[in-house]
C-alpha cells in the first residue's frame, strides 16, 4: 500500500463547492459567527462546573462508599461529555476565533488523562483526513487483532464472538488511554502512514506533567485524604475510568462502523476513489439527529458527518447545517447516512461486528 494518499479530484468542486457556498451563505444570512454562541458557553460552564462539584464532594471525605462511587462515576461520565462539548471543538479551534481561548479549552483535555497535543495529530491530522482507510486511521481500531471491524483484516477464530465482548472492551478506552495509549503514540515513529514532525521539548514535559498531575488528582490523594482503604480507591477509579470508556467508545464507534459506511483502499497508484469531501460522506453517519438530548451530550459528535465537512465550525451549528448538508448530498446523488436514534445505531454497528466476525 502506498503511504503517500491522494483523493481523487474527480467530483471536487461541483459538491464540497456547492456546500460551502451555501454553508457560507447561512451564517452570512443570519449574521452568525461559525464560533460558539451563548449556548455553547453555558453547555461548557455546565459540564465543567459539575466536573469540579462531583470532585469536590468525592475528596471532601463527608460521605459514605456508596455514593462517593456514585460520584466517581458520574465524574467519568462528566468527563467523557467535556471532551465531546468543550476539548474536542477547542482543539479544532471550532470553539473561538482567538487561538488562546481555543488551546486554554483544548487544555480540559487534560481533565480526562489524555494528551491534547497527541489528539491533534492522530484525531485532527489523521482521522479526519484518511477516515476509515485501513492501515492509516488508527481512531477506528479498538483491539488490534481481537476486534475485526474490515474484510482486510484476517480473520481469527475468536472474531466469531467479537458481537459479545466487543462492548464490555469500550469500557477499557479511558484506562487504555489514561495508561498508555498517549505513551505509544507520541512515542510512534508514525501514526498510520502519517510521520509527525520531531516533538517539541516542551510537548515532552507537558505529556509526564499531565500524567503525573492526573495520577495524583484522582489516585494519590483520594487515598491521602479519604478515609477509605487504596483497594477502595482503586474501585472508585475503575469506576470512573469504565464509565467514561464506554460513552467515549460508543459514540465514536457508532459514527464510523455502522451498516453503509465503508473502508476503502486506494488505488495502486495511493489514489482514493473519491474526493476528499464525498469520502467522508461515504465513511461517516450520524444517529439520533433529531435528539436535542444526544445533541446536548455528544457535543454533536451525533452529527459526524457536518462535524467532518466543517470541522471548524463549532457544533452548536451542526442542527442548522444538518438540513444544507443532507440536501446537498441528495442534489449531487451522494449518501448521506443517518440511523434514526442511538438505539438504532447500536443494532447496526452489532451487526456489523457479527457480520465481520465471519466468512464473507
Amino acid at each position: 500500500m502506498s503511504t503517500k494518499l491522494k483523493f481523487s479530484a474527480t467530483g471536487r468542486s461541483p459538491f464540497f463547492a456547492t456546500l460551502r457556498e451555501r454553508v457560507d451563505a447561512y451564517f452570512a444570512g443570519k449574521a452568525l459567527s461559525p464560533h460558539a454562541n451563548g449556548a455553547m458557553w453555558a453547555k461548557a460552564v455546565f459540564f465543567l462546573a459539575g466536573y469540579v462539584l462531583l470532585y469536590a464532594l468525592l475528596i471532601s471525605g463527608q460521605f459514605g462508599v456508596w455514593p462517593m462511587l456514585g460520584f466517581a462515576i458520574g465524574l467519568g461520565v462528566f468527563a467523557a461529555c467535556i471532551g465531546f462539548n468543550v476539548s474536542h471543538d477547542a482543539l479544532h479551534g471550532a470553539f473561538s476565533a482567538i487561538p488562546w481561548v481555543n488551546k486554554w479549552l483544548g487544555n480540559t483535555f487534560y481533565l480526562l488523562g489524555a494528551n491534547p497535543y497527541v489528539w491533534k495529530i492522530t484525531h485532527n491530522v489523521v482521522h479526519h483526513t484518511y477516515t476509515n482507510i485501513p492501515g492509516h486511521d488508527e481512531d477506528i481500531e479498538v483491539a488490534p487483532g481481537l476486534v475485526r471491524l474490515s474484510t482486510e483484516e484476517p480473520l481469527r477464530p475468536w472474531h466469531r464472538y467479537q458481537h459479545l465482548y466487543t462492548f464490555p472492551l469500550y469500557t477499557l478506552a479511558s484506562l487504555s488511554w489514561v495508561f498508555r495509549k498517549d505513551y505509544v503514540k507520541f512515542f510512534k515513529r508514525q501514526i498510520g502512514q502519517h510521520k509527525p514532525a520531531a516533538h517539541p521539548r516542551r510537548e515532552y514535559i507537558n505529556l509526564f506533567m499531565g500524567k503525573a498531575l492526573y495520577y495524583l488528582f484522582f489516585l494519590v490523594l483520594p487515598y491521602l485524604l479519604l478515609d477509605v482503604a487504596w483497594w477502595q480507591v482503586l474501585i472508585g477509579f475503575m469506576g470512573m475510568q469504565l464509565a467514561e470508556g464506554l460513552v467515549l467508545g460508543l459514540v465514536f464507534q457508532l459514527a464510523h462502523v455502522v451498516e453503509g459506511t465503508s473502508f476503502p483502499l486506494p488505488h495502486e497508484s495511493g489514489t482514493m476513489q473519491d474526493a476528499w469531501a464525498i469520502h467522508q460522506l461515504r465513511t461517516t453517519a450520524n444517529f439520533a439527529p433529531r435528539s436535542r438530548l444526544a445533541a446536548f451530550v455528544c457535543g454533536g459528535l451525533n452529527r459526524q458527518i457536518e462535524h467532518h465537512l466543517f470541522p471548524k465550525v463549532c457544533h452548536i451549528h451542526y442542527p442548522a447545517l444538518t438540513a444544507i448538508v443532507r440536501n446537498t448530498a441528495r442534489e449531487f446523488n451522494l449518501p448521506y447516512l443517518e440511523n434514526r436514534s442511538f438505539w438504532t445505531a447500536i443494532a447496526s454497528h452489532f451487526r456489523v461486528l457479527h457480520t465481520m466476525g465471519r466468512p464473507a
